[in-house]
């Protein structure tokens, strides 16, 4: 079973960023979501919101099938002591609109995480088609 930690920011990754109001889901956000979940990934989401505006955004979530491992920390309950203890929170993958490159789409993110593909973005925003590798003696 797949144990991997997947942080996921909110605002432009899982809904239009309409800060703070909660935009419009992003196409296939939700599905992609559950299929990981059920793929068995534990899903964390990575937000600048807090507050009631945090809430909101846990409540949409929860009511389009999505309950998260932890929210705004590495795990549920964690007691974070900024003296000692750094922001960064746990994850192996993390998911956000600010990646380098921007967002490739949620279909595009469910491929490149569980197929391992690379994806290359021209520096004008676009998708590069994607380079066949070269195989090695053992086909790998």
């Amino acid at each position: 079973m797949i144990n991997k930690i997947i942080a996921v920011d909110f605002d432009g990754t899982v809904v239009d960023d309409k800060y703070p109001e909660i935009g419009k889901a992003k196409i296939f956000a939700f599905e992609t979501l559950k299929q990981l979940q059920n793929d068995g990934y534990r899903l964390t989401l990575w937000t600048y919101r807090s507050g009631k505006y945090l809430d909101e955004a846990v409540e949409f979530c929860k009511q389009n099938g999505i309950e998260f491992y932890a929210i705004n920390n590495s795990f549920d309950g964690e007691d974070f002591d900024k003296n000692t203890q750094s922001r960064k929170i746990n994850a192996d993958i993390f998911i956000d609109d600010r990646n380098l490159g921007g967002f490739p789409g949620w279909s595009d993110v469910y491929q490149i995480i569980t197929k391992k593909i690379e994806l290359s973005v021209h520096a004008n925003g676009q998708k590069a088609p994607e380079k066949k590798k070269k195989r090695g003696f053992f086909g790998l």
